[in-house]
């Protein structure tokens, strides 16, 4: 079942604007890293982060930033 704006809480409305307009933008201007070729090793690089993140390794959850900052 589709939910209608007035239904939205203020962050789905942020997030499905967010989106629509990120969408639109690819749109018009197209990806720019089409085309473009990633090297070996920083292929490799990102994918080790990927693992660390995954692990718990590395990374600090959302929320213990936000308390850190004191952005609540």
């Amino acid at each position: 079942m589709a939910k209608t704006v007035a239904d939205m809480t203020a962050e789905e409305l942020h997030e499905l604007v967010g989106s629509a307009v990120e969408q639109k933008i690819v749109e018009l201007l197209g990806d720019p890293d089409t085309g473009l070729v990633l090297r070996a090793n920083v292929r490799k690089r990102l994918l080790r982060q990927k693992r660390a993140v995954a692990n718990g390794e590395r990374g600090e959850p959302l929320e213990a930033v936000v308390r850190r900052l004191k952005l609540d």
